[in-house]
């Protein structure tokens, strides 16, 4: 049982709570953005750091890939050595990454500088909403939860608008310092507000799983994203495919024999956890990659700024926000899995028609198909997200929520560097560089913003023009998988999810055999 260690009074009579709960609210807003910020940020960067499309996959996914991997242990660390004293070592550290990705000027360097806010963020995101038993009684912890929770879900929209808005009038190392006043400001919280707590009958964090994981995720992310420059068969990129595989392999193994596993993957088991999970991940591998190809279409081919490239990406965000809101009433209504299956059937629908997107096509069909890409996402994820942790016995609570959240982010890092390497890959074949010294058909082909910036230094058009046809053909392959993909798992939600949502495992009904069926395993 998590024990208060502070001279804090106890929990619901302190004053100061109100205060540190607002520090973290905008905590976790910093934190909600920055998944976002930096992608219109992206050609901006490609152009002053000469960073390759790699590069820029890399600098985007280092976050997301350490996050990942550490996010579950990082909340053992917690619950075992103090919450309020790991809360504010990830917040120092994000603020540490923060200020060091602003003041580098090399994109390794900046890969470094997000991997430390990746593990900062790993830190903070699970730490943050476990300090708060101790901070509210049960008739203000609903409040407070609600509080953290939709302040990092406001960011994530927030993110290319405040983004855009820096860019517009600094350099694109703003978009790191404008973290740190925030995570300054959470970690005087924590300091001089925030209760200490921990849970001594915590499990220890076992570091070998840990390793599995992080390495194994980083070996998948390097042969996908460097599958395209390195050549798909080459030695590099095949031997960290078989890295990856040793090593997740070994993973699944291992925590299959633990008795307290850091991934519970038997709810996998749960045919009600393992198709909302599915539908969930898809949702985010799909999501992450729109935003990681998008700004340079906007940017580059359309002429944005950075602020109107956050504008332009509205639409997707207002659909997302819509039908988040009314996804409830409509499984209620009608149940989940014709929800689920018309969301991911509408995201399907979306996809394929952005993938007729040209060079030449005007921002009102863009908007259009954004914004049906907006809706079937909300659809699709948000009941999916509440169904599987709905489906998890209460005493795998926290198990099941880890391994969605773990599996979520999994499923962006893979967005970001499958999508991403499959637009640099196809940019790269379509590009025509013809008569273009060496170096200069090198640059133009590393990613659309340096064919432009060769195009403008040697007065090429044509070269411009060629580098947006090839752009759009890349982004149309991207669209296409896509659409693809969220056809066949809206085909798998349809034949296998259940029809109605179900209540904690334990507490069912037989009315709907297909929840009443899972009813065995939740004793397991």
């Amino acid at each position: 049982m998590a024990t208060v260690t502070s001279g804090a009074p106890a929990h619901g009579t302190d004053p100061r709570r109100w205060l540190a709960l607002g520090a973290l609210v905008a905590s976790m807003l910093t934190l909600g953005f920055d998944l976002t910020i930096l992608n219109v940020a992206l050609p901006t960067m490609a152009a002053d750091l000469g960073a390759s499309t790699g590069q820029l996959q890399w600098i985007v996914d280092a976050y997301v890939v350490v996050f990942a991997a550490l996010m579950l242990p990082a909340g053992l660390l917690g619950d075992r050595y103090g919450r309020r004293r790991m809360l504010v070592t990830g917040l120092v550290l994000f603020l540490a990454g923060s200020l060091f990705g602003a003041l580098t000027d090399a994109p390794e360097l900046v890969v470094a500088a997000r991997s430390v806010m990746g593990l900062g963020a790993a830190l903070v995101i699970p730490l943050g909403l476990s300090v708060l038993p101790s901070m509210f009684g049960e008739e203000e912890r609903g409040k407070a939860v609600a509080a953290v929770t939709a302040s990092m879900a406001a960011g994530m929209p927030l993110g290319p608008l405040v983004g855009g808005l820096l860019l517009d009038h600094y350099w694109w190392g703003s978009v790191f310092l404008i973290n740190i006043p925030m995570a300054a400001v959470g970690i005087a919280a924590c300091l001089f507000l925030l209760p200490e707590s921990r849970d001594p009958a915590s499990p220890r964090v076992d570091a070998l799983s840990t390793a599995y994981s992080a390495l194994g995720l980083g070996a998948l992310v390097f042969g996908i994203i460097e599958g395209p420059s390195r050549g798909w068969g080459g030695g590099w990129v095949l031997g960290a495919f078989a890295l990856a595989a040793v090593l997740l392999t070994a993973l699944v193994l291992r925590e299959r024999r633990a008795e307290r596993p850091l991934l519970d993957l038997g709810l996998l088991g749960r045919r009600v956890f393992l198709f909302n999970v599915l539908a969930a991940t898809l949702g985010t591998f799909v999501f992450a990659g729109l935003l990681f190809v998008l700004p340079a279409r906007f940017q580059e081919t359309g002429g944005a700024d950075a602020f109107g490239t956050g504008l332009r990406l509205l639409p997707m965000m207002g659909g997302l926000l819509v039908s988040a809101r009314v996804s409830t009433s409509l499984v209620r209504r009608l149940g989940l899995r014709p929800v689920v299956t018309a969301g991911l059937t509408v995201l399907c629908f979306a996809a394929l028609l952005g993938a007729r997107t040209g060079p030449g096509s005007g921002y009102g069909f863009i908007a259009l198909w954004l914004t049906l890409a907006g809706l079937g996402f909300g659809l699709a994820m948000v009941p999916a997200m509440d169904a599987a942790l709905g489906g998890v016995p209460a005493d795998r609570a926290g198990s099941g929520s880890g391994l969605l959240m773990t599996l979520r982010q999994v499923g962006g890092a893979v967005g970001i560097a499958l999508l991403g390497s499959l637009v640099a890959d196809v940019y790269a074949r379509r590009l025509d560089t013809g008569g273009l010294a060496g170096p200069a058909a090198d640059a133009a082909r590393a990613s659309l913003s340096g064919a432009h910036a060769v195009a403008e230094r040697l007065g090429l058009p044509a070269l411009a023009r060629s580098a947006d046809a090839a752009y759009a053909d890349g982004m149309s392959t991207v669209l296409t998988v896509c659409g693809i993909a969220a056809l066949l798992t809206a085909l798998l939600t349809a034949a296998f999810l259940p029809g109605t949502p179900p209540r904690r495992a334990g507490t069912q009904s037989a009315a709907d055999p297909d929840v009443a069926a899972e009813e065995p395993d939740a004793r397991q």
